[in-house]
């Protein structure tokens, strides 16, 4: 028989579908065999949106017909109240034969007896014979102390075996008072206290797209139309107060007939000073110029077009309920990160008794990665700061909690390319190789390691000022634990140059593949830059260390992949004089060891004192 959870909440909006994906993260990387079943679900007309979440993110075997067993109209059509748990039942037998653990979810609490929901679940988690872990949503200590001891008391009435207590959307200012006074209440299961990340709250452009029926204007990728609509503004003003008016994240809501704030939205992304919008709706059905449509067809934001008026439309906006969907990996992350920042996974994973398979899948092995870089901490460098897709990475990384990030380029190049982009990148650090106090200190100590080989004073300070060459610096003096780079599609050797002349006196060990370089100084800095990799292209990275081929080996004759150690860097005065055919035949340097390699594989040894990338 399958081994079985049960997640029910007491009230709406209680925030259950981040416990539930929390825990479907857990079972994923222990259990094969994995189903997710919810009895009801609101509409027969469309998919329910938290199990299409799940059986596209876990990739369950199981049909989505399987994963349900009513809607919420065909329950109210059924007249006697034991028919509707022998439905029930009958459809969770079905899918269990296939699975070794089967989540539930309970119901949302949005039909006319939402009030009866809470009961219902209750009845279904006996009759499935599921423990109850019951989600209760925070408010002042006192309320949630009694909604805590209500739950209990109410589950206890029923006769259900409580598995635990999630207390959720909780003020992060009063996560910890909680957690005491809560802890030192009776009952012998665990009490778990999330706090709340506004970010979880907001609704998406695409979502609003989606409930107004509207028309996209512009070529908004899928991934643009994921941006958070942190506030709303109708723009009813002039453009100066309008401009005085904007934050980062708005959704601006224009009749058609205002040409002059559509062209301030278009010129938010160019200039650093004024907040960058998330999408523009242009309402009222009046119809746009030609040359506005032309204008708004390349705006690097979304742009919709819904035939309500104004009012009707931000009324609209208003309403919409953000909901955590299968291609939003932003919200995926934070809400990942909310719930494995408040609770213990290797305990909650233990009192489930759950064994690891003896087979490891890419989703097994992406939360193996991200659970042994959470578990040791470290500090990477991303020396592509200019790239949208690795500041999209880092930002899943930063919610996620898994890695210290520094970014190289100039502060505000990168901080407007993350704003245009809808990317928040809070907790990072971001240094400019041109402007660092390190920089000279690097030069030296590089002009140190290639003089013999030509190398002068003034190019040493133009090399090291080089994203890459600064970024190997800080992990060969022990400033990171490791670096990342290489997302861009061309070739490895100019990342490989730059981790080569730091080999001979430092510990730091640099390792790089065909599709990408990562500089690291310990094991579990290993693990965060393959989750940084894993980010970037997690298909690939899974492909690559599921496969069971021995390691490839270089000998000096090598392979045209052969990266070469200790090369004459890019504006070397001897590099004209090196040929292709005397650069093959170089041996490997003495101090590369034997894994100076195309293909990832490096020795490790403990990183030097440690100085602050500044």
């Amino acid at each position: 028989m399958a081994r079985k959870l049960y997640v029910t909440a007491m009230e709406p909006q209680s925030g259950k579908s981040v416990v539930a994906l929390g825990l479907m993260e857990l079972l994923s990387a222990r259990v094969e065999r994995l189903g997710f079943f919810r009895p009801i679900v609101p509409s027969a007309d469309e998919p329910d949106a938290q199990i299409e979440l799940i059986r596209r993110r876990y990739q369950l075997a199981a049909p989505y017909e399987q994963m349900h067993a009513l809607s919420q109209d065909e329950a109210a059509a059924i007249p006697a109240y034991e028919e509707l748990r022998k439905r029930v039942v009958e459809a969770y037998k079905q899918l269990e034969q296939g699975c070794d653990f089967v989540l539930c979810e309970g119901t949302d609490f949005t039909s006319a007896t939402s009030a009866l929901d809470y009961g219902l679940n209750a009845d279904l988690a006996n009759e499935l014979g599921a423990p109850v872990l019951v989600v209760v949503k925070g408010g002042t200590t006192e309320e949630t102390v009694a909604s805590v001891r209500a739950a209990r008391n109410s589950l206890a009435h029923k006769g259900c075996t409580i598995f635990g207590v999630v207390v959720n959307r909780v003020p992060p200012e009063r996560v910890e008072e909680l957690s005491r006074t809560l802890g030192a209440q009776d009952g012998s299961e665990p009490v778990y206290v999330l706090p709340e990340l506004p970010e979880l709250a907001f609704p998406t452009v695409g979502e609003i797209a989606d409930e107004l029926g509207a028309e996209i204007l512009s070529d908004s990728t899928e991934e643009a139309l994921q941006r958070d609509v942190r506030d709303v503004r109708v723009a009813a003003m002039s453009v100066e107060h309008f401009i005085d008016d904007l934050v980062d994240g708005t959704l601006v809501v224009v009749p058609g007939d205002r040409p002059d704030i559509l062209v301030a939205s278009l010129a938010s992304t160019v200039s650093p000073a004024i907040p960058t919008v998330a999408g523009v709706l242009v309402t009222g059905g009046y119809p746009l110029s030609e040359t506005v449509r032309r204008l708004l067809e390349s705006a690097p934001f979304p742009v919709l077009n819904a035939e309500q008026p104004l009012h009707v439309a931000a009324n609209v906006v208003q309403s919409v309920r953000p909901v955590i969907r299968a291609e939003n990996e932003r919200k995926i992350a934070t809400a990942l990160g909310v719930f494995e920042s408040a609770v213990d996974t290797a305990e909650l994973g233990q009192r489930i008794a759950l064994e690891r398979p003896p087979r490891m899948t890419p989703i097994m092995f992406e939360y193996e990665l991200i659970e042994r870089a959470k578990a040791d901490r470290k500090h990477i460098v991303l020396p592509e700061g200019d790239d949208e897709r690795v500041l999209r990475a880092a930002e899943i990384l930063l919610r996620r909690g898994v890695v210290d990030l520094t970014i190289l380029g100039d502060p505000k190049d990168v901080a407007a390319r993350a704003s245009a982009a809808g990317v928040d990148l809070g907790g990072a650090l971001v240094v400019d190789p041109l402007l660092s106090p390190l920089r000279q200190e690097y030069a030296n100590r590089y002009h140190e390691l290639r003089k013999s080989r030509g190398m002068t004073e003034e190019l040493a300070l133009d090399v090291v000022a080089a994203p890459t060459y600064f970024g190997t610096m800080l992990v060969a003096h022990g400033a990171v634990d490791g670096m990342v780079s290489g997302s861009r599609v061309q070739s490895t050797q100019p990342r490989t140059r730059s981790g080569r002349p730091s080999r001979s006196s430092s510990p730091a060990t640099v390792c790089q593949s065909s599709r990408a370089c990562s500089s690291c100084a310990s094991p579990t800095a290993s693990s965060s830059t393959a989750t940084a990799l894993s980010i970037h292209n997690p298909t690939s990275l899974s492909s690559r260390t599921s496969r069971s081929a021995p390691p490839r080996r270089h000998g000096p004759s090598g392979s045209s992949r052969e990266s070469r150690c200790c090369p004459t860097p890019p504006g070397h005065p001897g590099r004209a004089r090196t040929s292709r055919s005397s650069a093959r035949r170089r041996r490997p340097c003495a101090n590369a060891g034997p894994t100076c390699s195309s293909r990832g594989r490096s020795s490790t040894t403990p990183p030097s004192t440690r100085q602050s990338p500044r």
